[in-house]
């Protein structure tokens, strides 16, 4: 059991015992429970039709404010998660990509509006995005100044995270070995990986299943997606992912950012879906 698995798994324990409820997010975790398949891609209501056990949304518009954190979004989320029985698994921080995190100087007041958010909602975990203009390399080379600026920032809030009972997630181009350096920068438990395999095995043409095992017990969430295509449409690189994966014990989300070829969105959903249960069995 990975340190995320532990940590929300105890979590899980202490809630039942004091016959609490207990979020599905936490047991998708634990080593009981089967690997469960979120989106990213649709709302609460349109993944349930299409059988997904979660969504991942998104942190709403780059205000100084955030949308997630107003009083009115959380409440709408939160009668949606009871009208469908789905949870929220985790909150996506993509404005991260146009202001960067490492530079803005609103990152660290984003940051804690998306841990509060994020236990109201009672999600799992936060993705910090590193893409576009906060990429952390630049032509393939680590840009250092702003890589320690990031970390110094994640390392100030970590504590907030832990008390929230949230993980910072990190997704980025960043290679396993850079990722872990960063993660020893923050020292901090409440801060980990999330593992994009499309990103580091198509895109970056990294040795994505060598990159999982290296990152094992620090993964705290992980993203399917290929391109226009189904998953099934390359199922080479899904099937050595998957082995990697449960090489490593992986028990979190597999939260599927995928397209709709198609242009039916919940049909599509539910072959994706369909597809990577078939990959865990």
């Amino acid at each position: 059991m990975n340190q995320f698995s532990r940590r929300h798994f105890l979590l899980g324990g202490t809630a039942l015992a004091a016959g609490t409820f207990v979020p599905a997010s936490v047991w998708a975790t634990s080593e009981r429970t089967r690997i469960r398949i979120g989106t990213c891609m649709m709302g609460l209501e349109q993944a349930k039709q299409a059988g997904f056990d979660g969504v991942e949304v998104r942190e709403g518009t780059t205000a100084d404010t955030l949308e997630i954190a107003a009083p009115a979004t959380l409440k709408r989320y939160q009668e949606q998660m009871k009208q469908t029985g789905l949870p929220i698994t985790s909150i996506m921080m993509g404005l991260f990509n146009q202001c960067p995190l490492a530079t803005d100087p609103r990152a660290i007041s984003w940051m804690k509006q998306g841990i509060d958010a994020a236990k109201e909602l009672k999600a799992q975990n936060i993705l910090l995005a590193f893409f576009g203009k906060g990429d952390l390399l630049e032509g393939g080379v680590l840009k250092e100044a702003e890589f320690k600026a990031a970390a110094e920032k994640i390392k100030a809030v970590a504590p907030a995270a832990k008390e929230a009972g949230v993980t910072l997630a990190i997704e980025s181009f960043l290679n396993a070995d850079q990722l872990l350096r960063m993660l020893d920068l923050i020292g901090h438990e409440s801060v980990g990986i999330y593992y994009d395999v499309y990103n580091t095995g198509k895109t970056k043409k990294y040795d994505s299943p060598a990159e999982i095992r290296k990152l094992k017990g620090r993964i705290a969430q992980v993203h399917y997606k290929n391109g226009s295509q189904y998953l099934d449409a390359d199922k080479p690189h899904f099937e050595v992912v998957t082995a990697a994966l449960k090489e490593i014990g992986y028990k979190g989300w597999i939260t599927l950012e995928t397209s709709s070829p198609s242009k039916n969105p919940v049909e599509d959903g539910k072959r994706n879906a369909e597809y990577v249960r078939s990959l865990f069995k």
